[in-house]
């Protein structure tokens, strides 16, 4: 692996010891490298890269007939309501008649991320056991952000029943 070599030339005996007659090492490094390149192969190959999380979201199929609108019990409906500079208003039941008051809540854990959870324990004690349906009506001027964290807080929520809706004309006039 490593060698000194001597230029050396046949002189005379008094010949002096000079810089340029000491002997030069040589390192071969092949085997280092042939070890660098296997070790870095094998850690490209045994590392997991980072996989992209993603919600799937099923949505209706645009091509098939219309069908007829579902009826969903209001004791089990909540509605968030996205509207402009990152509010977000919920109130339980239908539009026209709410069974709740239309309030105001938070994006993070402590507002949205409670009252989901709140709410769900609510909708199993009161229907015996049936689970929460939520509503999420973006506004026309709510941003994607707003519409992503609502849609991490119901899947942190362990909401199975959730859909994106339009706003009718009685809740856009709740968020303004």
């Amino acid at each position: 692996m490593a060698e000194l070599t001597n230029g050396n030339r046949n002189g005379g005996s008094k010949q002096r010891r000079s810089s340029r007659n000491r002997p030069m090492p040589k390192v071969d490094l092949t085997a280092m490298v042939d070890l660098a390149f296997l070790l870095i192969t094998f850690f490209m190959l045994t590392t997991s890269l980072q996989t992209p999380n993603s919600l799937d979201v099923a949505m209706p199929d645009k091509t098939g007939p219309l069908s007829a609108p579902i009826l969903l019990s209001e004791e089990r409906t909540l509605n968030l309501l996205l509207g402009a500079n990152n509010e977000l208003t919920y109130y339980q039941g239908a539009s026209d008649s709410p069974k709740s008051n239309p309030q105001k809540v938070s994006y993070d854990k402590l507002g949205l991320g409670q009252l989901l959870l709140k709410m769900r324990e609510q909708v199993r004690q009161a229907t015996n056991g049936d689970d929460l349906i939520v509503l999420i009506k973006p506004s026309e001027y709510a941003i994607t952000r707003n519409l992503v964290d609502a849609l991490d807080a119901v899947q942190h929520a362990s909401i199975k029943r959730f859909m994106i809706a339009k706003l009718d004309a009685e809740e856009q006039r709740m968020v303004r």
